[in-house]
């Protein structure tokens, strides 16, 4: 068979082949890659406790509006001279004694501090849910990149596999022209020279796939021992990609800012600095706050003046039992300026916020109209590499002729068949390349990815 041939098959198999390997393996989809990868990735989980501890905070701020609740028991013995209940005298004795406490303590009116506490922290608790669905969908597009990387991978290995075995093939046919003596061995140490190269663009290509399954196992927290096989689609050039016309960049921010989960997040951060800016100055006001107490008492000495025997413990409880209540006022007049600093740094960290949001939004269109800008050039580059790959081809089948016909040196056979071999090799990248910058585009606009 011609090599013109072998290499026409091969971009046939490429572009339209239905792939299906020879024995059943556990493969793995895109779907499955990212569904396994939001439960089982590392970065993920981390921010699911961030949210889980924005949760505890809010719930713990919750309860701060419930008033302080106390109590106290304690015992003790004594041995010695103390002074009498009854004489009010001292004398040698010894004692078993023991008293209950409850004390309570609220506030009734702080300034709204803490009602605006509750809601700063409220915000927060959504602003950690919204990062954890930017966790989640970067995360999604990570993994959909990293498996079009893989088969990017695998298809430039097999693009390398047909180059060793075009190159291979000549080898062999040379050997046997040299060996009588139709041709010079100068080619036939060209031929090897060339598979030797050729030999070593497959290594790299091998190797590259390691490196983009491991990149894979990393996102999916998969044991790097555990076998990854992927589910390559029926055809990649098929794949659906949005029209380049409908990706405007300006359109494509415009949506993003209500899809964007960090815009989102950015946005009730700013809210709740507002809120504990409230908070804070609210604490330069009087407070005013509730308190009380229940205390009683038990002593194995106390008697019971009219009969002159020990009191009951259930009489001494009765007898000693105490209750106060009261209203308080706390007015801050001077703490070495501490509220007030506290309540400057609410409007720096408010400012602070702001800045934030706008610079997010800002990196935002900048890497949106950058992601244009590269999908713009990556179509620009697969209309030229597959321009380029019809040139050589016609190139090469013309060459192949020549040589045949022996008016074609050996070197010169050799260019041709790279070029060939390069321009394929390009074309397979150029298009794989525009499906990535289209999907990112996509993933901008919409928040998520599909293939």
């Amino acid at each position: 068979m011609r090599i013109s041939q072998i290499a026409g098959i091969f971009l046939v198999l490429f572009m339209f082949a239905n792939i299906t390997p020879a024995v059943a393996q556990d493969t793995w989809s895109l779907q499955r890659c990212v569904d396994y990868a939001l439960q089982n990735n590392l970065q993920v989980k981390q921010q699911v406790l961030q949210k889980r501890l924005s949760e505890l905070t809010l719930q713990q701020s919750r309860l701060g509006l419930l008033p302080n609740v106390n109590g106290s028991i304690g015992a003790g013995y004594s041995d010695g001279r103390t002074p009498s209940l009854q004489t009010n005298g001292y004398v040698s004795q010894s004692i078993f004694s023991s008293q209950g406490n409850l004390n309570l303590s609220g506030d009734l009116f702080n300034w709204f501090s803490k009602q605006n506490t509750i809601a700063a922290n409220k915000l927060d608790a959504e602003s950690n849910s919204f990062l954890l669905q930017k966790a989640r969908n970067d995360l999604a597009f990570n993994v959909a990149t990293a498996f079009l990387q893989i088969l990017l991978n695998n298809e430039q290995v097999k693009v390398n596999e047909v180059q060793v075995k075009l190159t291979t093939s000549n080898l062999e046919n040379t050997k046997k022209l040299v060996n009588a003596g139709s041709v010079p061995e100068s080619n036939q140490a060209d031929l090897e020279a060339q598979l030797a190269q050729d030999s070593t663009s497959l290594v790299t290509a091998q190797n590259n796939v390691i490196l983009s399954v491991l990149q894979m196992k990393a996102y999916l927290n998969l044991g790097f021992d555990i076998p990854f096989q992927p589910e390559i689609p029926e055809n990649v050039a098929s794949l659906t990609v949005a029209p380049l016309a409908e990706m405007a960049p300006e359109m494509v921010y415009s949506v993003a800012l209500t899809n964007y989960p960090l815009a989102k997040s950015d946005e009730l951060r700013i809210r709740s600095a507002e809120k504990m800016l409230k908070a804070n100055k609210a604490q330069l006001y009087p407070r005013l706050t509730i308190n009380g107490s229940l205390s009683t008492n038990y002593a194995n000495n106390f008697e019971d003046i009219a009969s002159g025997k020990l009191m009951p413990f259930g009489k001494q409880l009765d007898n000693t039992f105490y209750k106060t209540i009261g209203l308080g006022i706390s007015i801050p007049i001077f703490n070495g300026g501490q509220q007030r600093t506290t309540v400057a740094k609410s409007k720096v960290n408010l400012y602070n916020e702001q800045l934030t949001r706008d610079i997010d939004n800002q990196q935002l269109k900048q890497d949106i109209y950058t992601a244009h800008a590269n999908a713009v050039a990556a179509l620009q580059k697969y209309n030229a590499s597959s321009t380029g790959v019809m040139a050589a081809q016609k190139a090469y089948d013309f060459a192949t002729k020549r040589f045949n016909l022996g008016l074609l040196n050996t070197i010169d056979y050799i260019t041709t068949q790279s070029k060939l071999f390069r321009a394929q090799i390009d074309k397979v990248s150029a298009q794989y390349d525009y499906i990535f910058k289209m999907k990112l585009l996509e993933f901008y606009r919409d928040q998520k990815i599909s293939l």
